[in-house]
């Protein structure tokens, strides 16, 4: 496996065809390839930049659900399902009094733009959408996949045997955020280079769009954390725990 970041991309503006801008950069994408795609780019060529009086505002406006908070920072579940730092509301790189929110539906962002990369260099790669966040009991942030197309994004293992012949009973990988965070070695996050190329990952890159990343949110009800601090606190004192 091979993963190299694509280079010469301009600036993204609302509007701009990025499937169009990625394949001028990167024209030897080859079937199999996955492309990896920081969300900041789909949303600036969907025009996900609005005007906010202040970013606190905009982060209200994403959540769904606030699952804990400390200080002014709010740890919130957005309408994908994703449970993320202020929602995802980005305030960097953009003018003032204007925030970047993340795409409506990123799998479908992943889809169209597949879709897109097919129709201009008439290959079948996959695209993963990323973005960071933290996690629970680990210090520094990773990418993680919230929109996928054309990759399995979650690889069953239960069943299965492993070398010493004990049946594994537990293990799914989440597969499209793996190659989100490896993607994210060769991109960075000061460097300017928001798309990178997996190659050498073709068997996991399907006919079909596939389930998506939605396929990597887990259930409220299956998640033992889902509850925020306030929340819980309230089913103990209400005996409903």
């Amino acid at each position: 496996m091979s993963i190299s970041g694509v280079h010469g991309l301009p600036d993204v503006r609302p509007g701009d065809d990025l499937a169009g801008l990625i394949a001028a950069a990167a024209p030897d994408l080859r079937d199999g390839d996955v492309v990896v795609v920081t969300s900041k780019i789909v949303s600036k060529a969907e025009g996900r930049l609005v005007q906010a009086q202040s970013r606190e505002d905009a982060i209200t406006a994403e959540t769904v659900a606030v699952v804990a908070t400390r200080g002014s920072l709010r740890i919130v579940r957005t309408r994908h399902g994703l449970v993320l730092a202020a929602a995802g509301v980005d305030a960097s790189n953009v003018a003032p009094g204007t925030v970047l929110l993340l795409p409506v539906d990123p799998d479908a962002s992943a889809r169209a733009l597949r879709a897109d990369l097919a129709r201009e260099l008439g290959v079948r790669t996959a695209v993963v959408i990323t973005d960071t966040a933290g996690r629970p009991w680990r210090e520094g942030l990773v990418d993680i996949a919230i929109g996928v197309a054309g990759l399995t994004p979650l690889d069953d293992l239960r069943g299965q045997v492993d070398p010493y012949g004990n049946s594994l009973e537990m293990t799914v990988t989440a597969v499209a955020d793996e190659i989100a965070a490896a993607a994210e070695l060769v991109k960075g996050k000061t460097a300017g280079v928001p798309v990178a190329v997996v190659r050498g990952l073709g068997h996991l890159v399907t006919e079909a769009d596939g389930p998506g990343a939605a396929a990597l949110v887990r259930r409220a009800e299956d998640d033992l954390f889902s509850l925020g601090v306030a929340e819980a606190q309230a089913q103990v004192r209400g005996g409903t725990t």
